[in-house]
């Protein structure tokens, strides 16, 4: 599958790299870090980075603003979004051929080429192993490309600390170091937080229940939001907050949108996509995100996190 990929990429003259919406360190990571890589070997294609971007992680890499005929003929390549809705600008569509590249579950095979690696810590870390594969026919790996990827696998290891980091995920990181970026510049900027986001974790932590002795949830509100000043966005980022609380085994972060509510799974063993995908999203078992309208809808998440964790405790 990589050998065909990279017959790809050498084959198109124009490349356009998506990535899901809502962008996290691992999608803006293996997204950027592939162009980074494409544009380094092959100076003379056009190589472009397209969806929106989020106002925190600008730092790792901007966005490119194309026009739709920019499309015609061009190889698109896809990284980190298991679900099709999920990915960001829907243009995709109208390249030439689509190659989908993903850790998570391949549960929509969307895409002419599939390469889906649910054992990598990240897909950062599937586009290191894509750049090794074609080390010796001429990919290069340069500082640029290196940083990023980086972020996106420390992104999604919780640096280093889940249970998906490997042998491997620490091979390669050392690798991408020996280019001389500096990584405290990276988790500085990762992982800095504003005075008011502070504020915020500290009601979090004053607020957020447990029921069942295992399953932790909050919701926060627009009236909460509005008090802290800051956005859904923003306060996604607590969402392991209280993660260490003795014998917590899942828990979910509800953050009011303007006319929506985000949803924020995250487990230390039950499977929690398949709740996601029943509430039109999707993830990792262990971490996944979905989308809700009602009160009432967030009481069925839990209530069906609350049946997984009942049946993980009773194995």
């Amino acid at each position: 599958m990589k050998e065909e990929i990279l017959q790809k990429i050498e084959q198109y003259e124009k490349i356009i790299i998506h990535r899901h919406v809502r962008p996290d360190p691992d999608a803006l990571g293996s997204q950027g870090g592939l162009a980074a890589i494409i544009k380094a070997s092959y100076p003379n294609k056009e190589v472009y980075a397209v969806g929106e971007e989020e106002a925190g992680l600008t730092f790792l890499n901007r966005m490119d603003d194309i026009e739709d005929h920019i499309y015609e003929g061009a190889l698109v390549i896809i990284c980190d979004t298991a679900n099709s809705p999920r990915i960001s600008d829907t243009r995709y569509a109208s390249g030439d051929l689509v190659i989908k590249i993903d850790h998570h579950p391949n549960e929509d095979p969307y895409g002419d080429i599939i390469w889906v690696n649910t054992e990598a810590s990240s897909t950062s870390e599937m586009i290191m192993d894509l750049y090794l594969s074609g080390h010796d026919h001429g990919l290069k790996l340069d500082e640029s490309a290196a940083r990023l990827l980086y972020a996106g696998i420390i992104g999604d290891t919780g640096r280093f600390l889940f249970s998906n980091t490997t042998q491997k995920t620490h091979r390669y990181t050392a690798a991408l170091l020996e280019t001389g970026f500096s990584p405290s510049e990276i988790h500085e900027n990762l992982y800095k937080i504003s005075e008011k986001l502070v504020r915020l974790n500290g009601h979090v932590l004053q607020n957020f229940s447990i029921v069942d002795d295992c399953v932790g949830y909050i919701h926060l509100t627009k009236d909460t939001l509005k008090e802290f000043n800051t956005n859904a966005s923003e306060a996604s980022l607590l969402v392991n907050s209280f993660s260490h609380v003795e014998g917590l085994l899942a828990w979910v972060f509800f953050v009011d949108e303007p006319d929506q509510i985000r949803v924020r799974l995250r487990s230390k063993g039950p499977v929690v996509n398949k709740i996601a995908a029943k509430f039109n999203g999707g993830g990792h078992p262990r971490a996944s995100g979905a989308t809700v309208y009602t009160k009432d809808e967030t009481r069925s998440v839990l209530n069906e996190l609350r049946n997984i964790c009942r049946e993980y405790k009773t194995k």
